[in-house]
């Protein structure tokens, strides 16, 4: 078989594949459309997305409502400031250096967010950042603390907006639980689209829409 042979049959079976994936409106043709979506997104998309922002969760769903503010998106700071505030006095963060974090007015369970890789030693008080804490999913918090051990080694705590304390696995993250850091909020509640499939099996207190605290 000849070079121009090959050609005719590669572009006859993509001409074949293309109508079956994209335009067939037959069961068949559903169902590998289905598929090939599927490989697509999860063998190709998601790794060149990882690859390029150097994590291994470039897009993050949010699952809880601890970084809930009410209101959402028309959030009032300086309402919400005046709740939480008492919560940020230990570690001497105030409302003008709060106001110039990212996420200012946090973000809603179902938000999908933006994540980039990024090194220990850039990390900065009031970044969002997402880390391992030994539980089934990554938790999303905002840094309040960033010490050196003996080592050199970066430890961060986390506090979630929406939280009225810390939680016992958030005190001391070291550099080996970072995944990323958030960069903006991708699309709002589209993560829902997910979610929904699993809000039955959440316990009680964490089903449904968020609520301030």
């Amino acid at each position: 078989m000849n070079n121009k042979e090959v050609l005719k049959n590669i572009k006859r079976f993509w001409k074949k594949f293309w109508f079956i994936v994209w335009k067939d409106e037959s069961l068949r043709g559903w169902i590998l459309s289905i598929i090939f979506l599927f490989v697509l997104i999860k063998f190709i998309f998601f790794p060149t997305l990882s690859f390029i922002t150097g994590t291994s969760l470039p897009l993050a769903i949010v699952e809880s409502c601890s970084m809930y503010h009410s209101g959402n998106l028309f959030s009032d700071f300086d309402s919400w400031w005046q709740k939480h505030d008492t919560k940020y006095e230990p570690f001497v963060i105030e409302k003008l250096e709060f106001q110039n974090y990212k996420f200012k007015n946090g973000f809603n369970k179902g938000d999908i967010l933006f994540v980039i890789g990024i090194k220990p030693e850039k990390i900065k008080l009031g970044d969002v950042i997402i880390f391992n804490a030994n539980k089934q999913n990554p938790l999303i918090h905002r840094v309040i603390s960033i010490k050196t051990d003996s080592n050199g080694k970066k430890i961060f705590s986390t506090i979630g907006d929406n939280n009225n304390g810390q939680l016992s696995i958030e005190k001391n993250i070291n550099e080996d639980q970072l995944i990323g850091k958030a960069i903006f909020k991708l699309a709002p509640y589209a993560g829902w689209g997910k979610l929904i499939f699993f809000e039955s099996f959440r316990p009680e207190s964490e089903k449904g829409f968020c609520k301030e605290n």
